[in-house]
């Protein structure tokens, strides 16, 4: 839902309703905001997703792509 549908929404409320949502919007503000995804070195991600590469030949796989870009695939 955007802002102008919650604003849409809003102006439906009576008074006291609207007096509630903006208490309600007003404590929301004042809980701790989660801290944001912890950033990751390069270095950590090494190895992430290997498994799905077992048993497959690079070369063979590289070659394959190449072959199915040529054929416009």
């Amino acid at each position: 839902m955007t802002i102008a549908e919650i604003l849409d929404e809003a102006r439906s409320l009576s008074i006291e309703e609207r007096k509630q949502l903006m208490k309600g919007l007003i404590d929301l503000l004042a809980e701790p905001v989660s801290p944001s995804p912890k950033n990751h070195r390069l270095r950590e991600l090494r190895g992430l997703g290997k498994e799905i590469w077992q048993g497959i030949d690079a070369q063979t796989y590289i070659e394959q792509q190449r072959d199915e870009w040529d054929r416009g695939a």
